[in-house]
């Protein structure tokens, strides 16, 4: 259940300027007219157009063009990846495509992916790529012949990831990911104070049973991952599935923007849902399309549960620290109230207790 904002229950959350959440809005000299320009400096020919996609960590925008299709440009958030960083995931992307795999990759414009423009609200320009626009709607994960495609196509995606580590992107690790938007959250005093000393325990006792999940699954392999692959970052092509023969076009992957190091299991485990059974389903399917193309490490599945909490965990720091972005507070609002936090208490201990079950089992 998605809680509801309460009138009477007003933010706490950090106003002053710090390192973590810096004064200056990140997207406050981003105008219609700079966006336009920064497309025509590397060359394209606007018509003026333009309409605002879905995406709160950067500004994506669908631009119409005079001679040729609308294009996508992606401004990416200021401070949040550095330039190494940013072309590792171009260059990772690149590879992809290269191996003919339906992703969406930045187009090369004079020889580069990423580009500046100037910022009248600071000194750093933005930064900016631009993406063919791609179709296409969300696939139908209640489909066994859908999850077998997306578990083709995931395989074919980790080969990739597994020919050479990213020397600058992050690793998704229990530190990173767990402990220190645990201690973020506390040291900013972002929960209500009466629940604050409740949530610090039962985040300490999830902590406690994502290293125990760690331990069980051993060594596993980290490779190069897409890092957020949830079913909004998958287009489905229009087209037909049919017992014998796919004719539709399938799955292309946009917004490789969290890709970082990791188990393969991390960009699995988003498209299962429902009960454990209904999980263990689904996740079978996947696993009859994966291991075509690549073998899966059965020790993996100790860390589905794991990383489910850590994602918990991770996305509450992340809305905290967004919160001087004005996207952040219209779309979240419910994030700034008490019952919140009560709902994520809840949801941890729950999660504390699956992680002390059985691993997923495939029927």
């Amino acid at each position: 259940m998605i809680p509801q904002p309460d009138a009477d229950m007003p933010p706490r959350l950090p106003t002053a300027p710090s390192p973590a959440l810096p004064s200056v809005v990140p997207f406050a000299g981003l105008t219609p007219d700079g966006i336009l320009d920064a497309l025509e400096s590397v060359g394209f020919q606007c018509d003026g157009g333009l309409h605002a996609l879905n995406s709160y960590e950067n500004r994506v925008w669908q631009i119409g063009m005079l001679d040729s299709p609308p294009c996508i440009a992606k401004f990416y958030r200021p401070g949040r990846w550095s330039d190494a960083q940013i072309a590792e995931e171009h260059t990772f992307v690149a590879e992809m495509q290269a191996a003919e795999l339906p992703v969406v990759a930045p187009l090369v414009i004079n020889g580069k992916r990423l580009f500046t423009h100037g910022n009248p609200a600071s000194s750093t320009p933005f930064r900016f790529a631009v993406y063919p626009r791609q179709g296409g709607r969300a696939p139908e994960l209640d489909d066994p012949r859908v999850l077998e495609w997306m578990g083709r196509l995931m395989a074919r995606i980790h080969r990739v990831g597994e020919r050479i580590p990213f020397a600058c992107r992050e690793t998704l690790a229990i530190e990173s990911f767990g402990y220190e938007p645990r201690n973020w959250l506390l040291e900013h005093e972002i929960l209500p104070p009466e629940l604050e000393h409740i949530w610090q325990s039962v985040a300490d006792q999830a902590l406690d049973g994502i290293e125990h999940c760690f331990e069980r699954a051993g060594h596993v392999q980290q490779i190069r991952l897409h890092g957020d692959c949830h079913a909004g970052n998958v287009l489905w092509t229009p087209g037909t599935l049919d017992d014998d023969v796919e004719h539709a076009a399938g799955p292309h992957f946009v917004d490789f923007d969290d890709a970082r190091m990791g188990p393969a299991v991390q960009d699995l485990w988003m498209l299962l849902s429902g009960t454990s059974d209904e999980m263990g389903r689904q996740f079978r399917h996947v696993l009859a399309g994966y291991e075509i193309f690549r073998d899966f490490d059965d020790n993996e599945i100790q860390l589905i549960e794991a990383l489910r909490t850590l994602r918990l965990l991770h996305h509450s720091a992340w809305l905290a620290r967004r919160w001087q972005d004005p996207a952040f507070p219209a779309a979240f609002p419910w994030f700034a109230t008490k019952r919140y936090w009560e709902e994520r208490i809840l949801e941890l201990r729950e999660q504390t207790a699956r992680m002390q079950e059985p691993a997923l089992v495939m029927d």
